[in-house]
């Protein structure tokens, strides 16, 4: 037997997939095995059959790809709305994961900040790359640029798979705040807030101290994406979170 590398998974936010990550990476990946995933109707992967975008029921295809991988604990990294299927993943399967890190994921509707709507009208799909930067340009600190990779990517999506998406994280904060679904958990936390975080505000990370031995860092002159706008600061703080929390497996040889 010898030790395997630990896992870390990370779950990226709505209106993008896997690749949202690919700053981050190559930081984590000589200490750890980094799985991205793609959830349904993002990136690589298709819309889920019955069109079921439920938090829980993304927590429970989670759980799954992590089997059928061989994995048996993991360190769960959320981004945005990403932070609700992780926690969707440790309530549904609460011995597979080891600890959890919600990066820019807004506690509840009530700390939610961004102007205007969410959404671009169904009538102008496939959006033009300016419609796109501008449903996106809150995700990014004011004056940072919206990726041309991330324009490609969400005009590759369906109108129905990013609408569904985001009603199904908006129906998840609604019925109970993050805060108090973490805190019955247990599990060991690290919040990650942008202080220029233009979607969630960002006095709303102390929230999360309800959850006992909850850790809050605060990324000054960073938006609501810290990994590409800051990807040294915020791989350093995962990293040293996941040292401290992440369970070293044993992997047969």
């Amino acid at each position: 037997m010898q030790m395997g590398l630990a896992v870390l998974l990370l779950i990226h936010g709505s209106a993008t997939s896997g690749r949202s990550w690919e700053a981050l990476v190559p930081l984590p990946a000589a200490l750890h095995r980094v799985i991205r995933i793609d959830l349904p109707g993002h990136g690589r992967s298709a819309e889920p059959v019955g069109g079921d975008y439920s938090i829980p029921e993304q927590g429970r295809r989670i759980g799954t790809v992590l089997d059928r991988l061989g994995v048996d604990h993991a360190t769960v990294v959320g981004h945005s709305s990403g932070g609700h299927a992780a926690t969707a993943l440790a309530e549904e399967r609460p011995g597979l994961v080891t600890a959890l890190v919600l990066i820019d994921t807004g506690p509840g509707m009530d700390a939610f900040i961004a102007p205007g709507p969410t959404t671009i009208d169904p009538a102008q799909w496939p959006p033009t790359d300016e419609q796109i930067r501008r449903f996106a340009s809150t995700g990014f600190r004011a004056g940072h640029q919206v990726p041309q990779e991330l324009v490609d990517e969400t005009r590759g999506m369906t109108h129905r798979a990013i609408t569904s998406a985001m009603q199904a994280s908006t129906a998840c904060l609604n019925q109970q705040a993050l805060p108090h679904r973490l805190r019955a958990l247990g599990k060991p936390l690290q919040v990650v807030f942008g202080t220029q975080d233009r979607r969630w505000r960002p006095s709303s990370a102390a929230d999360y101290h309800v959850v006992p031995g909850a850790k809050v860092e605060l990324l000054p002159d960073v938006g609501h994406t810290p990994i590409p706008e800051d990807s040294p600061r915020t791989a350093a703080i995962l990293l040293s979170f996941a040292e401290i929390h992440t369970a070293q497996t044993p992997k047969a040889t």
